[in-house]
């Protein structure tokens, strides 16, 4: 059986543009955790609660962005249902549990070791994506809300003190930058990818530079 992407002998003209598709969307994946990496603060306003509905707002947007275990899962989520029916789901789904995990800190509730398990979750998936693993989605949307939780509970630290109006605000910001980043993986791979003979492989790369940043994150708990 031939290769999906490679001819027998010399690649023609679409192998050729596959390859390069694929390679240039590895290395972004691979670029989004060594941009990140320096900005690994998760409060955008350093700490300080926000004030108003627009410091709300604006922590809430750049704190999945900035927060670079976050972000990883963030754009994961929308890879893993990017070739899935209802593959929205996994990104509703996480994005509304993270608002119920921000719920549990700021009732003073307590989810065990979750910077750990963040960590792990981005290597879950990074697993997930890398061997291609075809299962239900709803299974995945229960997982991602699991991780949901934690992810929103790390959240909430920066909102805990503030008044209710920058409180939703930064719900609202923070859920709506979740799901346009989810959505927006699903849809690039969807249209790059769309109609070709190897959907899932580029996937496949995406999953093992993602599943290389959880051992990453992971390894800063056995070392450090």
């Amino acid at each position: 059986m031939r290769d999906p992407l490679f001819l027998a002998g010399r690649p023609n003209g679409r192998s050729q543009k596959s390859a390069r598709k694929i390679l240039a969307f590895t290395w972004a994946i691979a670029g989004l955790g060594i941009l990140a990496a320096p900005a690994y603060a998760h409060h955008p306003f350093g700490g300080q609660t926000p004030a108003n509905a627009l410091e709300g707002f604006l922590s809430g947007l750049g704190h999945p962005v900035i927060g670079f275990d976050h972000l990883v899962f963030v754009v994961a989520i929308g890879l893993l249902g990017a070739f899935k029916p209802k593959g929205v789901i996994l990104p509703v789904a996480f994005v509304i549990a993270t608002l119920l995990g921000t719920g549990i800190h700021l009732l003073g509730w307590d989810l065990p070791a979750p910077e750990l398990i963040i960590s792990a979750s981005v290597f879950s998936l990074g697993l997930l994506l890398a061997l291609g693993r075809h299962l239900n989605v709803f299974a995945l949307a229960g997982l991602g809300a699991l991780a949901g939780l934690f992810h929103g509970y790390a959240y909430g630290e920066a909102i805990v003190g503030a008044e209710m109006t920058p409180l939703v605000a930064y719900l609202l910001g923070f859920g709506s930058i979740q799901l346009a980043i989810a959505i927006s993986a699903q849809t690039l791979v969807q249209r790059l990818f769309q109609g070709e003979r190897a959907t899932q492989l580029p996937v496949r790369f995406a999953g093992f530079t993602i599943l290389g940043i959880g051992i990453t994150l992971l390894s800063t708990f056995v070392v450090g």
